[in-house]
């Protein structure tokens, strides 16, 4: 069994609809590589992310915006032979999505971009209150470049 490669939009979308966190992938200060999981909102070609205004995170991204994103989930470990090592293998779905950090600054795209968040993971209408309107850190990547393999499915 072969990866096959994701290009169809609609099979793009469901796969990141369906996950619970996402993986940013940055360069750090010193030139490394660094990498955290995140909870996110995805709405027209457009992640949204959140975190403090202060720390590592959002030093790195100031200084370096480009990331590469990883959505990945319908994970299940699969044999061919219980006893034979090589033939056991995990199946997924996977998209990489690549693009730059845009920081949201106006109160109201924040507290768009926080419903858009909350309705990845749950229904309903919410309130957020200005003071942690203020103090959240909200950013987005439009995204430039999908790639996406899926193993077994």
């Amino acid at each position: 069994m072969r990866p096959r490669a994701i290009t169809e939009k609609k099979e793009i979308i469901e796969i990141i609809q369906n996950c619970q966190w996402c993986h940013v992938g940055m360069t750090d200060l010193d030139n490394k590589p660094y990498v955290i999981p995140l909870n996110f909102g995805y709405r027209d070609d457009v992640i949204y992310l959140h975190g403090a205004q202060h720390g590592k995170k959002i030093d790195i991204l100031r200084q370096h915006p480009e990331v590469c994103i990883n959505f990945t989930c319908d994970h299940m470990l699969r044999y061919q032979n219980e006893a034979v090592a090589c033939s056991w293998s995990m199946k997924y779905r996977s998209i990489l999505c690549y693009g730059r950090v845009e920081f949201i600054t106006l109160p109201e795209e924040k507290t768009a971009a926080l419903h858009l968040v909350m309705s990845q993971y749950t229904k309903g209408e919410f309130k957020f209150n200005p003071p942690s309107i203020r103090e959240v850190n909200v950013f987005k990547v439009a995204v430039e470049r999908y790639e996406g393999r899926a193993y077994g499915h």
